[in-house]
This record gives structure tokens, C-alpha cells and sequence, in this order.
């Protein structure tokens, strides 16, 4: 066990009996930005989903510390209420129900001892409206109907500085994003990090890190961690490309990049 805010030890974990991380450890403390990179296929989205408690993501072997508790056993609701937080990389359409109802009912029910009146909650989202500066009328829309891929994201970024967890982890926020909702969806993250915060970026590319800058990188393949380093490592998977990591490494360019 660690002290840290998370702590994962040679964790295995399969999706319908396929193995998909194979032995992975990691660290990460509040205050900390690490990014997790990999190609296609290598385990990050399924490293999120089983750090989360999703359904159909099964853990064959090792262990996941949260703040000192092993949370294996936890439901995806309790890891919530005890702080942990998801920014989906395809965020779900909830048609008939606004962002303000959608947020104020996840506020409640991970605050289940700080219930906020409906007045309440929604001077209490303008606040963060302000801080991220999202137009208001973004939470009077159905929750993700019609949104453009910024707008789903600066949704998800709202998310998180409504529910104020400890541990965030952001799947691929990057994803379908251009440059400008990139620049104001990374402004977001950067204003919501602190000293309160671990913060655990899934991302395909170097871009992200352009704008918001980790304090450690891992490079993810065939479900194991494979390298950590600084802010060089993902300077030379962008001139490199994952090849070059996997060459040092003697591994098989085929196991650890997805062919499509």
C-alpha cells in the first residue's frame, strides 16, 4: 500500500475475456499532473473505465489504492462519492434532461450531506460557469444534444468543477477537438488543477501537453507502463513516434501498435 492519492500495483485487468492490461503500476499524488500516452489498442481507455468500476471491465489480478483504500470492491457510484471523476472521451447524449438538472443531481448524490435547493445549485454553477467562462446558456440545453465536440467538452470540464473531486482522470479530452476549443478546454483544466488535485491525462498526442504541461509522462504498451520520464518524453514520441520507444525496448512494433 502507498501513501499516495492513487496507487496501482501489477494490475490485469480482461474485456470479455481478452487481457487488455497486463501488469501495470502507477503512482500519483494531489498536486500532480501525469499524462498517459500509448498507441491505439495499448489499455487507456480500459486503465479509465477500470479506475471508474465500469461494467464488463473485469480485474484478474493486482490492486488499486485510492487515498490508501483498495477500491476493487467499490461500486462506480461510491468511488465517485469518495472523490473520483471520469471526463468521458465520447460523452453520452441525455435527451429531455438539462446540464443544471443533470449537474445538480450528481452534486446531491455525491453530497449527500450538503443537499443544495435548486437556487442554491444554480448560483453555485454560475460561479464555475464564470471561472471556465462558458456561455450560460450551454446548461439550459439538453445534456450533450446537439453539442459540438467543444461544447461536449467544456461540458465535462463543468462537471468536474461542480463535483470538485480529488482524482480526475480525463480520457482523450483532446479528441475531435480544433485548436481553439483545445486552447479553452485546456485553459479549463488548468484553472481547476491545484495543490487539492491529481489529475491523470489519456491523450494519443503531444498537442495536449503543449497547453497543459504534466509533471510526469508514461508511455503506455502492450498494458504495462514501459517508460516515464519529463516533458522530453513526449517531445520524442512526437518526433519518434511510439516505434522509436518500442525499438529501444526490443518490443514488437506490431504488438504494441494497433494495425488498422
Amino acid at each position: 500500500m502507498s501513501d499516495k492519492l492513487l496507487h496501482i500495483e501489477d494490475l490485469h485487468a480482461e474485456v470479455e475475456g481478452k487481457e487488455i492490461l497486463k501488469g501495470l503500476n502507477l503512482s500519483l499524488d494531489k498536486g500532480e499532473i501525469h499524462a498517459m500516452m500509448g498507441p491505439n489498442g495499448s489499455g487507456k481507455s480500459t486503465l479509465a473505465y477500470v479506475l471508474t468500476g465500469r461494467p464488463g471491465y473485469k480485474v484478474t489480478q493486482g490492486k488499486i489504492f485510492y487515498k490508501g483504500e483498495d477500491i476493487l470492491g467499490l461500486a462506480p457510484d461510491e468511488r465517485a462519492q469518495k472523490g473520483i471523476f471520469l471526463a468521458f472521451q465520447y460523452p453520452t447524449e441525455v435527451p429531455g434532461v438539462s446540464v443544471v438538472n443533470f449537474m445538480r443531481t450528481a452534486y446531491n448524490a455525491i453530497h449527500a450531506d450538503e443537499q443544495l435547493s435548486a437556487m442554491k445549485f444554480r448560483m453555485y454553477l454560475q460561479e464555475k460557469i464564470d471561472l471556465l467562462e462558458i456561455p450560460s446558456e450551454l446548461v439550459d440545453r439538453y445534456v450533450n444534444q446537439g453539442f459540438s465536440g467543444g461544447e461536449k467538452k467544456r461540458n465535462e470540464i463543468l462537471q468536474m468543477a461542480v463535483l470538485s473531486p480529488e482524482l480526475a482522470i480525463m480520457d482523450e479530452t483532446d479528441s475531435g477537438l480544433d485548436i481553439d476549443a483545445l486552447k479553452h478546454v485546456s485553459a479549463g483544466v488548468n484553472k481547476l488543477a491545484g495543490p487539492e488535485v491529481g489529475i491523470l491525462l489519456i491523450t494519443h498526442y503531444q498537442r495536449l501537453l503543449n497547453y497543459i504541461r504534466p509533471s510526469q509522462i508514461h508511455v503506455l504498451m502492450d498494458g504495462r507502463v514501459v517508460k516515464s520520464g519529463g516533458f522530453e518524453l513526449a517531445e520524442r514520441l512526437e518526433a519518434e513516434g511510439y516505434a522509436g520507444i518500442a525499438q529501444e525496448l526490443g518490443l514488437s512494433v506490431e504488438d504494441v501498435v494497433e494495425v488498422e
